[in-house]
């Protein structure tokens, strides 16, 4: 099986100080992938050198075998909510126009086919009667869904979500895992920081566990264990101990 992303000895510091340290992994392609970790272990710092938002100290990163430049156009990526200005006056159907845009096309006029799959997206996400209204005036969970319509409207083969799930209620972290899903089915990569690892235990059937290092990436069958879990959480005693009576009952209700 071919990999999607393939990650060797990846070392970024902040400040001279390490925030990933020779970590290393593949994920064969057509996974739903979760990335899980205690805050400050590393995440959304991975999810940036991937995207080439932050540059290695040392390692390579390759995906579908090649660097980033060669593919970038098969890669969409979703940050954080926190890092978006939600007030800046913009439509939702603008907002998912975004995703059609590549250097080529950076100041062109969009096509009808651009906004067939723009229309398209929203659709997906459930959002096309909101197409006209200003960003501002959804709720989070709204807001989240159509960033995620953005990197649909793309066509890329590989979508990398940092924290989808921050903020939104249980209907729409519902329907973003569908939709996550759902592109898993159709034959798409899905790559996701997560912090709920009742859910990550549940829906994501590979998992990376980092902290600063890493410490397991494999099958979640096989690397969620209570040794993985005190190795990635480690500073979180009481945390873990809940997690290791509620592994040992194969229910996992514990978020991170």
């Amino acid at each position: 099986m071919k990999n999607a992303l393939e990650v060797n000895d990846l070392t970024v510091t902040y400040n001279q100080k390490p925030v990933l340290w020779n970590v290393g992994y593949a994920i064969p392609e057509g996974k739903m992938t979760g990335i899980i970790g205690p805050n400050g272990s590393g995440k959304t710092t991975m999810l940036k050198s991937i995207m080439g938002l932050v540059e290695p100290d040392g390692g390579s990163i390759r995906l579908f075998g090649q660097k980033l430049n060669k593919v970038r156009h098969r890669v969409s990526y979703v940050p954080q909510r926190e890092s978006v200005d939600w007030d800046f006056p913009i439509s939702v159907m603008e907002v998912v126009g975004m995703g059609r845009y590549t250097k080529r096309n950076l100041l062109g006029k969009q096509t009808k086919e651009d906004q067939d799959y723009a229309l398209e997206a929203l659709e997906k996400v459930k959002l096309l009667e909101f197409k006209d209204r200003q960003i501002s005036q959804l709720s989070g969970g709204q807001q989240q869904r159509v960033f995620i319509a953005r990197a649909l409207a793309q066509h890329a083969d590989f979508y990398i979500l940092d924290e989808p799930f921050a903020g939104v209620d249980a209907a729409s972290e519902a329907a973003i895992f569908e939709l996550l899903t759902q592109m898993k089915e159709e034959g798409k990569n899905v790559l996701v920081v997560h912090h709920d690892l009742q859910s990550a235990a549940k829906f994501f059937e590979y998992l990376i566990m980092l902290n600063t290092r890493l410490v397991a990436a494999g099958p979640t069958e096989e690397v969620f264990t209570e040794s993985n879990l005190e190795s990635t959480y480690g500073g979180q005693l009481n945390i873990l101990n809940s997690i290791g009576e509620q592994l040992k009952k194969k229910s996992f209700p514990i978020r991170e």
